[in-house]
């Protein structure tokens, strides 16, 4: 495997990750059980899975109305979307 399918299993995974724990927090909320922090649910968000976190928000109608989860999650999606763009723009990126 080469660096790029790496890093697409990777971004996928994590997208995932951060759908599935928008829609899992939801769900706990609505039970009134425990739920998953904020702090973990940005964490996977900075960690690739903003698209996800960010879709699973709108999706699940979960945490719409807290500004720095509104404002929080596009602007780390638009972060990775220009670092991702810079990078692939560069001919800074090794491919094994």
């Amino acid at each position: 495997m080469n660096v790029i399918t790496i890093c697409i299993i990777y971004l996928v995974a994590m997208n995932v990750l951060g759908l599935a724990l928008m829609g899992i927090d939801k769900r706990k909320a609505v039970n009134h059980r425990w739920r998953i922090p904020e702090s973990h649910l940005f964490l996977a968000a900075f960690l690739g899975g903003s698209l996800g976190a960010f879709l699973g928000m709108y999706l699940f109608r979960h945490k719409t109305r807290h500004w720095y989860f509104r404002y929080g999650l596009p602007l780390i999606l638009a972060v990775q979307l220009i670092a991702g763009a810079w990078l692939i723009g560069t001919d800074k990126v090794v491919i094994m």
